[in-house]
């Protein structure tokens, strides 16, 4: 999950390789919504086994209320600190 800051606007997406594409949006390689709100921290992930399982988890984050997900970042990363650095 991307935030733009701190309770900001915030990207659900899956992918194969985190560290390349949190990079890419990092970036603004991405055309689109990151890019066009300034989504660029990385707050909150998940591992999943294989893609079917990250991509059913992925719509059904998609679907949370707001609050919920903000319960979810803070549970992992109250402080939001932007977690890229620490998988590079």
């Amino acid at each position: 999950m991307l935030a733009s800051q701190r309770n900001g606007t915030l990207y659900i997406g899956v992918t194969s390789d985190l560290v390349k594409r949190v990079w890419e949006h990092k970036q603004d390689l991405v055309e689109g919504f990151t890019k066009k709100y300034g989504v660029h921290d990385l707050v909150w992930f998940e591992q999943h086994a294989d893609m079917l399982t990250a991509i059913a988890q992925e719509k059904v984050l998609k679907e949370w209320k707001r609050a919920w997900k903000l319960e979810l970042i803070e549970k992992m990363n109250p402080e939001w600190k932007d977690l890229y650095e620490g998988l590079v």
